[in-house]
């Protein structure tokens, strides 16, 4: 009986490690883009996106980064890809056909913030993978981090 409870024990305990891995990357997510929606506040959208399409700026920690669309689904930030600036992104599906743009629009016109779901690329690992990407709206855009799952 003892093994049996052991056993179930070390199950639990690896369950709570791996949802504790997980939330970590979206609380850091969360943060980062609140503090983008912070900074864009305070200084403006003109100079935010500057901040923002910086590659070594504060809005770029590890594999995580903040990126932007206006409300017509065309990127207007994106420190890591900068060729994505200025695309219209609305009828870009992902593998599994999603239109995940619009997805992001309805959240940001919607309830203002939220997470999407949606299979992108990973730069790391080269592999099309399932991605959730925070975003927050703010004025005529809205800011978002994503990460992998």
């Amino acid at each position: 009986m003892r093994k049996i409870t052991a056993f179930f024990a070390s199950i639990a305990f690896v369950a709570l490690g791996l949802s504790a891995a997980f939330a970590a990357p979206k609380d850091d997510a969360m943060n980062l883009v609140n503090k983008a929606v912070t900074h864009v506040k305070e200084v403006g959208k003109d100079k935010a996106l500057a901040s923002l399409n910086d590659p070594k700026g504060p809005f770029v920690k590890g594999e995580l980064y903040v990126f932007a669309y206006n409300l017509q689904g065309v990127i207007i930030a994106h420190p890591t890809n900068a060729k994505l600036v200025g695309k219209d992104m609305t009828e870009v599906k992902d593998s599994d056909g999603k239109y995940f743009t619009k997805e992001f629009i309805a959240t940001a016109n919607g309830p203002g913030k939220g997470w999407v779901d949606y299979n992108w690329t990973n730069p790391v690992s080269k592999k099309i993978e399932a991605k959730s990407s925070y975003l927050v709206k703010v004025g005529d855009m809205f800011v978002a981090c994503g990460i992998y799952k």
